[in-house]
């Protein structure tokens, strides 16, 4: 057996299917202003009451210091996986031309809130191939912002940057 016969195995029963993926208005937070994205089946978007719990839980968390964002531009994806697991990634850029995030996570009705999502191994997830779509065009924009005079008109342009589409 080769190594690419061991390596790289997914699951036989996998299926892969497109999701939407749907920019919304930005979020404003009491330390940074946020794209907003929403990542779901086409026939299963995010509900209305998640978003807002999610909106809600970032606003608290931010002005509770639970959540510190230092002055950053960035965008955060709200990604529907199944039918009632939901991923919260906040993503920020840093250090000029860092991706930094903070990743949360709501499970159904056991979790009334999104909480942080703890990792408890070296090696962990960061982003799935439909949010890879989201942050492609995010590494594009955010080139391009680091490329042009980086003033309010600037910061404008690149908070109206956003992907929409199949993923």
């Amino acid at each position: 057996m080769s190594v690419l016969e061991r390596i790289g195995v997914v699951r036989p029963e996998y299926r892969h299917i497109s999701k939407r993926v749907a920019a919304l208005p930005s979020i404003a937070l009491a330390d940074a202003v946020l794209k907003w994205y929403e990542i779901a089946p086409e026939d299963a978007p995010v509900p209305t009451e998640i978003r807002a719990l999610a909106q809600r839980d970032l606003r608290e968390a931010s002005t509770a210091d639970a959540l510190r964002l230092d002055g950053d531009l960035g965008f955060v994806i709200l990604h529907r996986c199944g039918e009632s697991f939901y991923f919260l990634l906040v993503a920020t850029w840093r250090n000029d031309n860092e991706l930094w995030e903070t990743v949360w996570a709501k499970d159904g009705d056991a979790d009334a809130t999104f909480r942080p999502l703890v990792v408890d191994t070296t090696h962990r997830p960061t982003f799935c191939v439909w949010e890879l779509a989201a942050v492609c065009h995010e590494q594009r924009a955010w080139s391009r912002f680091l490329r042009s005079p980086r003033d309010e008109t600037a910061k404008q342009a690149y908070l109206t940057s956003a992907y929409e589409g199949s993923a």
